[in-house]
């Protein structure tokens, strides 16, 4: 009932023909029950608000009043043949014996499942517990849950539910939803099957590509440090931790998640904690090999750019290490940048074009973008023949004042197997640093 698009939207996805059950959400009225029907929805989820603050204040109703209107909102959707699922809204805020009266009366109704919600994300996991407890002793029908984010105990909040009875849990991708949010399936679904030994049906090796996806569509970034599927997860700077988990993961990750089981990838970040073993080993892998001189000198080197605050890409250490040992590893670039030309404005799409040398061969490519930036690097990557790579992280910012101010950019590319190397460049023009890192990136992986 909110918008024509999202009634739309709602009908698109339950024709789609998926192996799911679609789930519409209404009111306990009998025109937005209708919509749903319209829609043709599996199941559809009706919810009433319950508690004292917001029936009065908002529907402005009595408890009788509300609780007819719940066993026929269920009625009624029951009487077309779909399922049922009913909402006591602000449930964790109502009184319990009022609560656990309008939840008897929708499964009389023959409710299919009652869902608890937390809807301003107040109750504390010990509470939620007893709560959900007190309901599973007086009504039969399966309990859902519904947990808000706002002090950061939705995912433990639902984990406590589920320890008292609860069967099914709504989460949300990312964590997204109104205000702070909703529970995140990554932690919440990670949590059960490694902590509690719990099986769901979600199949976790997509749950970091799935992700990056909604974190794409919606352009809502995710914090490197979020649990699971955030960059940092799997990485370990520290010299401590690196060695540790270099000799065996779980001495410093937790051992019942492995990075593969969610699709993700365990990194080791240098910089200014980073430790011998982390260094020499990335080295060894780009066939880079030194003395322990050479490697304390490469320490030391990479501990000065940490100190000032700067990230320490791949290209950094292999151009660090190479000055050191006297000699190149890389041998001729794959990739020799010749010309950059691009085209933007108000009324015509951004469009570059890039001439290389690739593999000794001029080529030359063009690419539309959303902006300049993106329209060059991507002119790059269509011109590198069989070479695949994808972006895996873009950053840029300006490291003088004024117009013409340098801008840095550090880009990761990632190959086909999986590895990421990173590097960057520093230019007065946007693009040009972009390209530029990004043929470096590129160069550095294929000479690994």
């Amino acid at each position: 009932m909110s918008s024509d698009g999202e009634k739309a939207s709602v009908k698109r996805i339950a024709d789609a023909g998926l192996s799911l059950q679609v789930c519409g959400l209404s009111r306990v009225i009998k025109t937005d029950i209708d919509k749903c029907l319209d829609c043709g929805v599996d199941m559809i989820h009706t919810f009433v608000s319950t508690s004292d603050v917001q029936r009065i204040s908002t529907i402005k109703k009595t408890r009788d009043e509300v609780h007819k209107m719940a066993v026929d909102a269920v009625e009624y959707i029951k009487d077309h043949g779909v399922k049922c699922m009913f909402s006591a809204m602000d449930a964790t805020r109502t009184d319990v014996d009022y609560l656990i009266n309008i939840y008897k009366g929708v499964e009389e109704a023959h409710c299919d499942i009652i869902n608890v919600p937390d809807t301003v994300g107040v109750i504390v996991p010990s509470a939620m517990y007893k709560l959900i407890e007190e309901i599973a002793k007086n009504v039969k029908i399966p309990i859902d849950v519904h947990c808000h984010n706002d002090f950061g105990l939705a995912v433990a909040n639902s984990l406590a539910s589920v320890e008292a009875g609860a069967s099914q849990v709504q989460v949300t991708i990312n964590g997204l939803g109104e205000r702070a949010g909703n529970a995140d399936l990554a932690e919440t679904v990670m949590s059960l099957h490694s902590l509690y030994g719990a099986k769901t049906n979600i199949k976790t090796q997509y749950i970091v590509e799935t992700s990056r996806l909604v974190e794409r569509l919606t352009e809502v970034r995710m914090p490197p440090t979020m649990p699971i599927v955030g960059e940092n997860a799997f990485a370990h700077e520290s010299g401590i931790h690196t060695h540790g988990v270099l000799v065996r993961s779980d001495t410093f990750e937790p051992g019942v998640m492995t990075p593969e089981m969610v699709g993700h990838r365990r990194r080791i970040v240098l910089g200014k904690h980073a430790g011998k073993h982390a260094v020499k080993q990335s080295l060894e892998c780009a066939g880079i090999h030194t003395t322990d001189e050479q490697l304390n000198e490469i320490m030391k080197r990479i501990k000065d750019i940490g100190d000032k605050g700067k990230r320490v890409t791949d290209a950094d250490l292999y151009a660090i290490a190479e000055s050191i040992i006297g000699t190149t590893s890389r041998g001729e670039a794959v990739i020799v940048l010749k010309e950059v030309s691009v085209m933007t404005g108000n009324i015509i799409t951004p469009t570059a074009t890039v001439k290389a040398i690739v593999n000794g061969k001029e080529r030359l490519g063009a690419n539309v973008g959303v902006g300049p930036v993106d329209a060059a690097l991507k002119a790059v990557t269509g011109i590198l023949g069989d070479y695949k790579f994808k972006l895996r992280d873009f950053r840029i910012e300006a490291i003088s004042g004024g117009s013409d101010a340098l801008a840095e950019v550090i880009i990761g590319v990632e190959d086909e197997k999986g590895r990421v190397i990173s590097a960057r460049s520093t230019n007065e023009d946007i693009v040009m640093a972009s390209v530029e890192a990004l043929v470096a990136a590129i160069n550095q992986h294929l000479a690994r």
